[in-house]
């Protein structure tokens, strides 16, 4: 591996120093389900908490980049041309009700192109990143995309219209960023979701094609309602086939 660039380093940190308030917010949520209240509110704070946190240090390291972020929208500043893009709790559900399947996600565009992204799953101490022309990479190792060729021995991720309607082997996680980064890493063999918004799959974009994968084009200068297929090289015909008009 190469190095990583000082941009990379700075989402990577930001990553895991926020992640020590979203592990512990989740050690409470278990008590909060059995309460009158719920743990609606609780999750919506952590959400804020987590992003105000990272939002600090990519600013303190990159004042004048420009921020797109799901609490707090678009923020256009100097830099127009360099954007972080930022999801605090992708899988906000499975975190509201204690299911150990969420991640926080942070990617960096440049000119129109993402050229860096990091999504980290702060349970399972999984860090998935990727950087333009240099790799993706799962804590340290190399990743690459599964080399399977029959579809029928494939594992698909999926969502939207899409979770009933398909008859090969497929799975709702209710992550996708997590869905994105199992692509990069070989563990799913494709993902297809439609109506997502930008912060749930700009950083997984990078992963999947630093991975060796193959993505449909996405509109980086829309924020919501795009759709995502993602899968191996090897199965990718074969997948677009069974999926049909998309």
């Amino acid at each position: 591996m190469k190095s990583i660039s000082a941009n990379l380093n700075v989402m990577i940190k930001a990553c895991e120093k926020a992640s020590k308030i979203l592990i512990r917010d989740f050690g409470e949520i278990e008590k909060l389900q059995v309460s009158k209240k719920g743990p609606t509110d609780f999750v919506t704070n952590s959400d804020l908490k987590v992003e105000k946190l990272i939002i600090q240090d990519l600013k303190k390291a990159k004042p004048n980049y420009s921020l797109i972020s799901e609490e707090n929208g678009i923020e256009k500043n100097k830099d127009k041309d360099n954007v972080w893009i930022l999801d605090p709790i992708d899988g906000t559900i499975n975190f509201l009700h204690g299911i150990p399947h969420f991640a926080i996600s942070i990617a960096l565009k440049s000119k129109n192109e993402i050229v860096s992204g990091v999504i980290y799953d702060p349970i399972k101490d999984e860090i998935f990143f990727a950087e333009k022309d240099n790799g993706a990479f799962l804590n340290n190792h190399r990743m690459r995309v599964s080399s399977k060729n029959d579809i029928n021995n494939c594992l698909f991720a999926v969502g939207g219209k899409f979770q009933t309607e398909l008859n090969f082997p497929n799975r709702k996680s209710g992550c996708a960023a997590l869905d994105l980064a199992y692509v990069a890493s070989g563990r799913l063999d494709g993902y297809v979701q439609d109506n997502l918004n930008l912060w749930d799959i700009a950083a997984g974009i990078i992963l999947v094609e630093e991975a060796g994968g193959l993505i449909n084009k996405i509109d980086l200068n829309k924020t919501e309602k795009l759709n995502v297929i993602a899968s191996s090289v090897n199965i990718n015909d074969k997948f677009q086939e069974k999926i049909g008009n998309f």
